[in-house]
């Protein structure tokens, strides 16, 4: 499809009545002109290594109105590394890991933060910007991790480990965050319990990270049999396939793998630490162990590296599209709440791991 032809997009369906507090605006025009596609053509630059010509006259009506409403609205967009190239290159105008996102959720110099990523982001922006208005495009875009664990669960292994401080990913929902005595990404979980000068931890919930942090600290780590549907269906004979078959091939995996999956790979990090394995050492060809849309992403920087993706997508991540973005804007729908009862001691969890030493 070519830029001389007009694309109209049809408007979403099911529009929502704006909230009294904001100001209703008008569905914006989703055409695909020749106009259009000369200003978009400098944002299309960047992504083209990774999104076909042929699907850029559907996308880029979306990204113009996106982006002009995040003035309109005075809204910025936290884009998770792990969004497709449309949404993390195109209209986030943070992006990142968790931990980065988190960072950034408590500094947002804006009325409105957009959380391009799951539910448990969402809550984490609204906990460390309580007087901001949070939204996410798709209020179902949950994770398995979070789901795998609850309050009740923390507070029966307090009884069952008494005394044992309680560290817990920060892929939990609020009702977690506020049973935990501090938070930890994937980034800096080897910091987090090493910063508590105690004997051992109950690491929850992600059994996997657990065991891999147990390895590089001499705390004794308490795991919890939680997984990430994603990084779980990794194995270490995929990885050895994989290197057979692309000889010279450099394999770096996230810490939510099996412990036997990371010991197959050259590196294993948090998905920022990922990104700048790849960006320091430019191997020639390079496997990302994690949900497929990152390479798409990293690729879109890295021009001269040849990303062999073994694809497992996170249907969760899956559930945040423009389309949804672009309703959440102009209905200002999905808004996030979180429950005043837990919200003091979930943000205090979150705030002792954003406070330690970077």
């Amino acid at each position: 499809m070519t830029a001389d032809l007009h694309v109209q997009q049809a408007a979403p369906k099911n529009a929502a009545v704006v909230p009294p507090k904001f100001k209703p605006l008008e569905m914006p025009e989703l055409e695909y002109t020749p106009g259009l596609a000369k200003e978009m053509a400098p944002i299309y630059e960047r992504v083209k290594n990774v999104i076909p010509s042929v699907e850029w006259p559907f996308f880029a009506p979306y990204v113009k109105a996106i982006n002009d409403l995040k003035k309109e609205r005075d809204a910025v967009i936290l884009a998770h590394n792990y969004m497709t190239p449309e949404i993390f290159h195109c209209v986030g105008d943070i992006v990142g890991d968790s931990l980065q996102l988190a960072r950034e959720a408590a500094k947002a110099d804006a009325d409105v933060i957009v959380q391009c990523g799951v539910h448990f982001m969402a809550e984490t922006a609204k906990l460390l910007s309580p007087e901001k208005t949070v939204l996410i495009p798709d209020e179902k875009a949950g994770c398995s991790l979070a789901e795998s664990i609850t309050g009740a669960d923390i507070r029966r292994l307090r009884e069952q480990y008494p005394g044992v401080p309680v560290v817990t990913y920060v892929n939990t929902s609020a009702d977690v965050k506020a049973e935990t005595d501090i938070c930890c990404t994937s980034s800096n979980a080897v910091q987090v319990v090493e910063s508590l000068g105690v004997p051992e931890v109950l690491c929850l919930p992600d059994e996997y990270l657990a065991q891999n942090i147990a390895r590089q600290t001499n705390v004794k780590i308490i795991t919890y049999a939680g997984h990430c549907e994603v990084h779980e269906r990794f194995t270490p004979e995929e990885l050895r396939e994989y290197r057979e078959a692309h000889p010279g091939l450099s394999i770096i995996a996230h810490p939510e793998c099996p412990p036997e999956v990371v010991d197959e790979a050259d590196f294993s990090g948090s998905t920022s630490g990922m990104i700048k394995w790849v960006k320091d050492n430019h191997p020639d060809k390079v496997m990302m162990v994690t949900e497929c849309s990152m390479s798409d992403n990293v690729a879109a920087e890295v021009p001269g590296t040849d990303f062999i993706r073994p694809c497992n997508l996170c249907p969760h991540m899956k559930r945040i599209t423009l389309p949804k973005i672009l309703e959440s804007l102009l209905y200002m729908k999905d808004e996030v709440v979180v429950d005043p009862a837990i919200a003091p001691r979930a943000r205090a969890a979150v705030e002792r791991m954003i406070n330690l030493p970077l």
